[in-house]
Formats: structure tokens, sequence, C-alpha cells
């Protein structure tokens, strides 16, 4: 317990509080000794005005070891020596009241304050004075438990004014919650702008990936990966090595002011969806009526009527119709049409004569009716035929683009042309033929090739491959009863008249001759060939006209596009 008269300092010689900064913050720092008298405690000066009377120490002491041992406070730790309390009439309560004042001594003990009424008040001063005069003086605690007491209290040294309570309120309260409000909505914004970045991504992910998964399933459907065949392509593969519906027309175009005639066979592909043009030159070789040979161009001039039946002989094909296109008809069909675009590959100068404007030389050039005349009959003087058929063709293909997808209006674009056609090739059947072609044309479904004929009229080898198997679809035909087979037949003697006497043969015995032209190079043996089957017995007849053994038949594939194919060798005499 602290001396009132010797007041015990727990901070002597420490950091003391000496003031407060501008801020409100406490300044610590060491307060020099002075020779002052302690002022009264703090507690003593309140119980004397309330009471009148002089504050006894062992009255406090020994309600607070009463209130110490209720709240279980056990600051101090170590024993002090206590002065015997003399036997004596018990003492009265101390007087209740609900104020409690706080002591300011070192003890930091809790007295409680009571206000009574006077007369009680003199009655209980009455009381405790013989009581306080038979009580011996409180001992005084040493110093240096004094300071051990001092250094266990955790808050000694404080005043009541250096704290700050929960329930006060403070001035920038209101702010500080505002600036956590904007800092949380902030960070929660941030956080959204991350959750949608990665959505972003996410989605952009699985978007490139669907497309990559669709682009290789249409690689794979189109038989275009390498090393990996797609249903698409062997469809497309069946297609082409089975049998392909195919319609198509010859077209001779016949120039009225110069003369000469260009033949171009129109096709269009149903099955595969693709259309093409074959130019045919005017030196192909084919077979008149009365089964002389002749070339085509020739034919075309005479007006045969069996070029189209020696075409097929030749080519294998069947021919739907002839368009003959004079032309002033193909002036007033481009004219209708509104003129086209073609890719010049030269220059036509203008001709006063023909009436003939001229014709630049470039990309898309664009042509009215009768330029277009003057650039498809261009032929230069000792230019190649086939680069004035790859100049019609390119008219052609031009036209095609620009006529109506709709075959009624087709139709009638055909009919406002003012032509009379072929009874075999009306104007519905013409114009819906080119109309699909036109479609072909559009998408770049299209092909244009040149035959390439021999010198003596037969058709390359290449030709036979290329153009008259797959763009024709020119091949042996089934034997049927009462139709002649078609008979190829190629010279490997080295002797003309050899081959004038087996042709002869061959037309006697009542079968369709196809020239096949000479070959590279003679043989010493004769040899017949068929592919089909059902063809061996015809073989087998066309070996017995032409007086050659039955060895010589055999089965292969043919050099000449005909359903049996016979190459004179030297042991071929003629009778």
């Amino acid at each position: 317990m602290n001396d009132p008269q010797e007041p015990y300092d727990p901070y002597a010689g420490r950091q003391q509080l000496i003031g407060y900064d501008p801020y409100g913050r406490p300044v610590y720092g060491q307060v020099p000794a002075q020779s002052v008298q302690p002022a009264p405690p703090r507690y003593e000066q309140q119980y004397e005005q309330a009471y009148g009377q002089t504050y006894d120490p062992s009255y406090g002491q020994s309600y607070d070891q009463g209130v110490q041992g209720q709240q279980q406070y056990h600051v101090p730790q170590q024993e002090y020596p206590q002065s015997p309390q003399p036997q004596s009439q018990p003492q009265a309560a101390p007087p209740q009241d609900p104020s409690y004042g706080y002591d300011t001594r070192q003890d930091r003990q809790w007295i409680p304050q009571q206000h009574t009424e006077p007369g009680a008040q003199q009655a209980q001063q009455a009381q405790q004075a013989p009581q306080a005069q038979g009580r011996p003086e409180p001992q005084s605690v040493p110093a240096p438990r004094r300071e051990a007491a001092a250094d266990q209290e955790p808050d000694a040294g404080y005043r009541t004014e250096q704290f700050a309570f929960i329930d006060q309120q403070d001035e920038e309260s209101e702010d500080v919650i505002d600036w956590l409000a904007f800092t949380e909505s902030r960070t929660e914004r941030r956080e959204e702008a991350r959750r949608r970045g990665r959505n972003r991504v996410v989605a952009l992910i699985v978007v490139l990936a669907l497309l990559a998964v669709c682009g290789l399933g249409y690689l794979w459907y189109a038989g275009k990966l390498p090393f990996l065949d797609g249903p698409g392509k062997k469809k497309a593969a069946a297609a082409a090595t089975g049998a392909q519906k195919r319609d198509m027309i010859v077209v001779h175009l016949r120039n009225t002011k110069r003369g000469g005639s260009s033949t171009v066979l129109l096709v269009d592909n149903v099955t595969a969806k693709q259309g093409s043009t074959v130019l045919l030159p005017n030196t192909l070789g084919v077979a008149k009526e009365d089964g002389t040979a002749t070339s085509l161009g020739k034919s075309v001039e005479d007006g045969s009527l069996g070029t189209r039946e020696a075409l097929d002989t030749v080519l294998g094909t069947h021919i739907g119709g002839t368009w003959r296109l004079d032309t002033p008809f193909l002036e007033r069909l481009v004219d209708l049409v509104g003129g086209i675009e073609v890719d010049t590959d030269t220059a036509v100068p203008a001709d006063d004569q023909a009436k003939a404007p001229a014709v630049g030389q470039g990309p898309k050039q664009s042509l009215t009716g009768a330029m277009a005349v003057a650039y498809a009959t261009h032929r230069a003087q000792g230019e190649p035929e086939a680069k004035q058929l790859e100049r019609t063709g390119k008219v052609l293909y031009a036209v095609l683009r620009k006529i109506p997808g709709d075959p009624k209006a087709a139709a009638t674009t055909v009919e406002s042309m003012g032509q009379i056609l072929d009874p075999g090739l009306d104007a519905q059947s013409l114009g819906a033929l080119l109309s699909r072609i036109g479609e072909h044309a559009k998408v770049g479904a299209y092909r244009t090739e040149v035959l390439s004929v021999k010198p003596d009229g037969g058709l390359t080898d290449d030709a036979n491959k290329r153009v008259v198997k797959e763009l024709l679809g020119g091949s042996f035909t089934a034997a049927q009863p009462g139709v002649a087979p078609r008979v190829g037949l190629k010279d490997a003697t080295g002797d003309e008249k050899a081959q004038v006497a087996a042709k002869a043969a061959l037309l006697n015995g009542g079968y369709a001759f196809v020239d096949g032209g000479k070959a590279d190079r003679t043989a010493p043996a004769s040899q017949i060939t068929y592919q089909d089957d059902a063809q061996r017995d015809r073989a087998v007849g066309v070996a017995k006209t032409l007086g050659l053994p039955e060895a010589a038949v055999k089965k292969a594939e043919n050099a000449v596009n005909a359903d049996v194919v016979v190459t004179l060798g030297k042991d071929y005499k003629p009778s």
C-alpha cells in the first residue's frame, strides 16, 4: 500500500508524460525533481467535502480488499505486512451509493462514495470517531516492494483523459467509411474486369478450337488432307470411274464474211456438276456417210448431215444436238447479254472492209458484239489453228457467264436472237442447257481444253486419255444386238496400201470405222484388243474379216477410243 504522507512515484527516473504536441500525441521526457509538497489526494479532498471529516485509509483498505476478493484481482503477487486489527465492536457498513470515485493514488484502488442525509451523516461520524482513536497508524510499504508492485501494474501512471472509449464518435469516421467503401468498390471492379477478361479468353479459345475442328473436318471430308481420303473424295473418285451423265451439244461457229468455221463441244457433266468446252480442230479425221475419210472442217463446210454421227464414232460420245451459230447471231447474242469481258492475248486491228472494230490487248477488255466476233475469228498469218480456237473458247466462256440462270429466261434470250435452230434442238432445250453450263462457269467449275490431233487427223494418246475419257466420257460401248461395233484401226505396217485395204475390208464387213492413225513404230505382228468380255466374239469376227489368226485377239487396254482396236503389223497380207 502507498503511504499518504510519503507518496511513492513508480516512474521516478523514467520517461514521464510532460505534455502533448499540436496533433494531440503525448510527449514524454525527464522531469526534474522539485522540492514541493505533495498535493493531497483527490479522493481525500472529495471525502472531506462529502463527510466533513478526515479520510481514514484503513477503512478504504479493508473495503478494497473485500472488493478485490470478489473481483479476483491479483495485481501484486507479494505479501505485505499488515498491522494487527484490535478487537473492537463491529463497524458499521460503508454507505452505499451508485456513484464511485477513482483513487488517484499509486495503489489504484476503487473507493465507493455515498451521499447520506445530514442527520445520518452526523450519527455516523460520531460512531466512527472512537474507533479511529484506538486504531493504529497503517504501516508504509517498503520502497523495493512498492517498486515491484508498480512494475506489475500495467496501467500505472496513465490518466483517464489519455484513453478513448469505443462509444465515442470520431469526427472523421464518415470519411473513413466512405474511403473504405470506395476502395472496396474499386477492388471489386478490378476483380470483375479480370473475371470478364478471363471469360473472353476462354470463349475465344473455344471458338478457335471449334473452327479448327470444323476446318479439319471439312478438309477430311473433301479428301484434301495428305495421306487421308475422306468420303467426299471417295465419292468423287467413284463418280469419276463410274458411269456419269453428260449432256453435250456441238456448236459450229461459221464466219459469214471471211469464210471458215470453228467447232466446239459444250459439255454439262450432271454427275460431277462441272462444265467444259472442248475445242475440235478442223483437221480431225471423220468419216462421211459413205465411209470415206474426210476432215471435220470440210465436213462442216459441205453441210454434211452425218457430221454429228461421225464425231460420235470417233470420240465414242453421244452428242445431243447441233447448234449452227453464224457470226451475226453471235454478235446479237453478245449484245443481248449486255457485252462481255475477255482477257485478250493479242490486239486485233480494225477491218474497214469487214466493218470490224479494233480490239485492245489486256485483261478484262470490254467487248461489244462486233468486237467479240472480231476477236473470236481472228487468226494471224502463220499462227496455228489452236490459237484461234482458244480465242473462240474465251468468247463462248464469257457469254455463258452472262446467260441467265433461269432456264425460261435463257430460252427467251435464245429466241430473241431470231435464229432458226436445228429441228432436234429447240429454244427451250438449248436455253436450259446453256443456263446449266453457265452456272458452272459462274462458280469456276469449268474447263476449256483443245483436242490434240496428229497430222494425219488421228487422236493422240494424250487426247484419248485426258480429254476424250475424262471430259467427254468417250469409251467403248457395251455389245448390243443389232448395233455395229466401232472398230479402230492403227497402222503399224509402214505401208499405206495395207491400211487402205484393211479399212475397206472393215467397212465392207459392216463395222463402224474409227481411224486410229499411224503408230509411232512398226510392229512385226498384228494385234486385236478389246476391253469388255462381251466384245470378245466381235473381236474374233474382226480377226476373221481381216484374215488374221484368232491367237492375235486378246483382252487389253485399247489404244484407240473404240470397242475393238486393230493394230496392223507386217504379218498382215491384204486380200
